[in-house]
């Protein structure tokens, strides 16, 4: 897979008022200004937001994107960043297993490009990408690694894991613990997309199956290692979010990643066009609640503690072809093109392919020629932020490095 995975997800709508409410402010009467809600003393004291900055770095990355783990340090992100989340480690036979070798731990980076700026030598046990986390860890000592496993290609893989949880946990820590790299990782991160529900194939595990995996993998990682998990953001009545127990696995993670991104694309070919990340609900929304508050809300009242949910970013855009409305809610042809594939392209290119040139329910949009975009920018990241804390999340996690500028403009606004 070369770019994000399509994380499409269904939810319940919430009205106006509760959008509002769950940013914090109440509007005046009258005056459509907003203002803080009155509360009563005893209840001044929100949580604290967190301030956890999630980055997900890709191993095919240093393929055609070339992109590699200097370019974190260079980028100024490794400065901004809290933990990297290594994608993907695959699933299958029941087992964590490598997903790409030669990006992995095999790949010779000469002193130019290595973040150490000494070569490797041929010899070595382990080069790579893993190597390179290595020396991106001594140069930022709080750094954290985890090995992320599935994502949106290889979540098939979980069915058959979740027959046997523990011995899937005891596969994924003998990978991720091997000694040639248990220095470079810190923990694991699952992207089951999606539990007793479809995303490419359609899992049947149960509404347990999820509960026990993260039970198993806390078990056998213990209280040493840290165990997340990017999870659905399917917040409708009947949902994904319902179909596992997300609230009673949450005890074994330190904290979820909702995919809070890929609510609306070009895979409904003929629009309507609509923001692919909405923060809330706006009117003309083609789906009643796909947008991120439904979900945070949703999870939020399951039980599930904000600090252990981090606001999700998208560091793309997804884009139609054949609009003739600036507006959201046109017609299309199809996917516009994009660098790598149809109706996708990283925020980087589209910056000036396509700049920003109207917001909607706190994400941008950019209209030209007859091509229809939506992605967030610095300022759309800002306002995402205030959210964040507003909520006393986590913090923020992203999708993904290379799809930042070389110097890292998006990365700063949340950081």
């Amino acid at each position: 897979m070369i770019g994000p995975p399509r994380r499409r997800a269904g939810f319940r709508a919430l009205t106006a008022a509760a959008c509002t409410a769950a940013l914090g402010v109440t509007l005046l009467a009258g005056t459509g200004s907003a203002t803080a809600s009155p509360e009563p003393a005893a209840a001044r004291a929100p949580l604290a937001a967190g301030s956890k900055v999630v980055g997900y770095f890709t191993d095919w990355g240093v393929y055609q994107r070339n992109y590699h783990v200097k370019n974190i340090e260079t980028s100024g992100s490794a400065a901004k960043l809290t933990h990297i989340n290594y994608a993907f480690g695959n699933v299958t036979g029941g087992k964590c297993a490598i997903g790409d070798a030669y990006a992995d731990y095999q790949k010779t980076y000469d002193a130019a490009s290595s973040v150490d700026g000494t070569a490797d030598k041929w010899d070595q046990p382990v080069a790579g990408s893993f190597n390179q986390l290595r020396e991106l860890k001594k140069k930022h000592p709080g750094l954290k690694v985890l090995w992320s496993f599935g994502g949106w290609t290889w979540s098939g893989g979980f069915g058959e894991a979740a027959k046997n949880p523990a011995a899937f946990a005891s596969s994924c820590y003998g990978l991720v613990e091997d000694p040639r790299w248990a220095d470079v990782f810190d923990g694991i991160d699952i992207d089951w997309e999606y539990p007793n529900a479809c995303g490419l194939s359609c899992d049947t595990s149960g509404r347990a199956a999820f509960k026990n995996v993260m039970a198993a993998l806390r078990a056998k990682f213990g209280s040493s290692n840290l165990v997340t998990a990017a999870i659905t953001a399917d917040a409708s009545a009947g949902g994904k979010i319902e179909q596992a127990d997300y609230a009673g696995a949450a005890q074994y993670v330190d904290w979820y990643n909702p995919m809070t991104y890929d609510f609306f694309g070009a895979w409904a070919a003929k629009g309507p066009t609509a923001p692919h990340s909405p923060l809330t609900s706006y009117s003309g929304i083609p789906t009643q609640g796909f947008h991120t508050d439904a979900a945070i809300q949703k999870l939020k009242g399951l039980g599930i503690p904000s600090g252990k949910l981090l606001l999700g970013i998208g560091f793309y855009g997804r884009g139609w072809t054949g609009v003739t409305q600036k507006a959201p809610g046109g017609t299309a042809t199809g996917p516009t093109s994009g660098t790598y594939e149809q109706g996708i392209d990283d925020y980087k290119v589209l910056k000036t392919k396509c700049p920003a040139n109207g917001t909607v329910a706190g994400t941008a949009y950019a209209y030209c020629g007859n091509n229809w975009w939506s992605y967030d920018t610095p300022a759309t990241i800002a306002g995402k932020m205030t959210y964040k804390n507003n909520q006393a999340l986590g913090g923020t996690f992203f999708w993904e490095l290379s799809g930042d500028t070389s110097n890292g403009e998006l990365i700063k606004s949340i950081k």
